[in-house]
């Protein structure tokens, strides 16, 4: 039943099993330029839970989720404020949602602000959405982009005098 059937391969030759994709994927060595472009790890968000608060400015690039206390500045990539979070202090990010409190600037390129938010500080953005009910008292201020040089005209110097 169990019997070894002989093989017609030559003897320096491994025998083929039942699962060849696995055995040819073992004795074939990875082409080195195959790995070269990796996909970055997707980054995971941060929490600051409820009952957590933080004193002390908090940064990174990366994605954070604030149902906590934070009393500092906070420098992310994105940001995302609970209706029970609450920031004291400076603001920085891509993103910003805010559904809880903020006592302090707001500097990102998009910010939405939902109907249960209180925001007690300025704005700069280059865009503002807010809902209805959403309490705001500040400054909104959009990014001022930077002008683009005008090019210099070149040419002769022509001197016109006035006709007598």
């Amino acid at each position: 039943m169990f019997s070894k059937q002989p093989s017609k391969t030559p003897t320096n030759t491994p025998a083929r099993t039942s699962t060849p994709s696995i055995v040819s994927e073992m004795n074939t060595v990875a082409d080195p330029n195959s790995f070269r472009k990796t996909p970055a790890s997707p980054k995971v968000a941060s929490l600051i839970a409820a009952d957590t608060t933080i004193d002390g400015g908090v940064s990174g690039d990366t994605e954070l989720h604030v149902d906590g206390v934070i009393r500092g500045d906070v420098a992310v990539a994105r940001l995302s404020i609970g209706e029970s979070g609450s920031i004291e202090g400076a603001i920085q990010a891509e993103t910003v949602e805010a559904r809880g409190r903020v006592v302090g600037s707001i500097t990102a390129k998009q910010v939405r602000l939902y109907a249960s938010c209180h925001i007690d500080g300025d704005i700069t953005h280059e865009q503002l959405t807010m809902e209805a009910g959403a309490f705001f008292q500040g400054r909104s201020l959009k990014f001022q982009r930077t002008s683009t040089p005008v090019a210099a005209i070149t040419g002769e110097v022509i001197e016109i005098s006035a006709a007598e």
